[in-house]
């Protein structure tokens, strides 16, 4: 049901949540089909998407709306490329930037959500890695905002345990391109110690539904010295989605090439053994009840809420 708007609100204290994510419609009142949804949604989805976003003309929309919820949002990605570091200045996408909604002044605020949202990408590049996307979300709850000026926007609401988000995700990618991308990230960090990737080559194994192991083995040059390097280690997330990185191992027989590595076996100590708990941070409403992982062709990680 709509919601009076008050008097001014206080400024918010520091302690106090963020403030929820908030996305300009246009002009008040809300829309009352689906093809007005999707004439509003559409350019203010793009215009939300920074500038390491490119190939955004891919974006297909599709929905239904049935009163103030959205009972089904479908979102592709296929064709849009993510430049991961992109260092570019905003103006640079070629998009608008949308004004700014003040939400402490208001009209009215409308409970409504969206029962089913669904995003796809047959693949989305990012960076150069073809990353395949299914995921599928249900009951994410959000307001329709009429702002005292007559404009228009959706604000975010957090789920919480008497509102709990349910679905699942999936995303992988080519293990070689992945593999790719691992070389390019390998060979920076060795040139930063002084040291040249000749060649690398990588063994992800999946060993179970939720551990991975690795064995990497390196031939690495410092002027005419030629040596290899090998490395080692296990992921593994628990029932409890807590990860733990374990049996790290980074070694040369070469004494030169194994002096230069004690710094980068020095970072690998900080990380062996240590527990991320990957729901932590998560909203109370957001609970993922299994992680799996694969380790094939495709390299892919699939979560499921409850």
């Amino acid at each position: 049901p709509a919601r009076p708007a008050g008097g001014p609100t206080s400024p918010r204290r520091p302690d106090q949540p963020p403030a929820p994510a908030v996305l300009p419609l246009g002009a008040a009142p809300r829309p009352t089909t689906a093809p007005e949804l999707l004439a509003r949604l559409r350019p203010a989805v793009l215009d939300a998407l920074g500038p390491e976003v490119e190939g955004t003309a891919a974006v297909r929309l599709d929905a239904d709306l049935e009163g103030a919820d959205v009972s089904r949002l479908d979102v592709d990605l296929t064709g849009v490329r993510v430049r991961v570091g992109a260092d570019r200045p905003a103006s640079s996408s070629g998009r608008s930037t949308s004004p700014t909604v003040d939400v402490e002044h208001v009209r009215s605020r409308e409970d409504a959500v969206v029962r089913r949202l669904r995003v796809d990408a047959h693949p989305l590049l990012v960076d150069d890695v073809p990353v395949d996307v299914t995921a599928e979300i249900e009951g994410l709850r959000f307001r329709w905002v009429e702002g005292a000026d007559g404009s228009l926007a959706v604000e975010g609401v957090e789920p919480d345990d008497a509102a709990p988000l349910g679905g699942h995700v999936r995303v992988s990618a080519p293990r070689e391109a992945v593999l790719a991308t691992a070389r390019r990230i390998v060979a920076t960090e060795l040139q930063n110690i002084g040291l040249t990737l000749a060649s690398l080559d990588v063994d992800l194994v999946a060993t179970g539904p939720r551990t991975v192991s690795l064995q990497a083995f390196a031939r690495v040059r410092k002027g005419l010295l030629s040596a290899s390097v090998r490395a080692t280690g296990t992921a593994e997330v628990d029932a409890r989605m807590v990860l733990t990185v374990r049996d790290l191992e980074l070694s040369s027989r070469n004494p030169v090439v194994a002096a230069l590595l004690v710094v980068a076996r020095g970072e690998l100590a900080k990380v062996e053994g240590r527990h991320v708990d990957l729901a932590a941070d998560l909203p109370p409403g957001v609970r993922v009840a299994d992680v799996r992982v694969e380790a094939g062709e495709q390299l892919a990680v699939m979560a499921r809420l409850p």
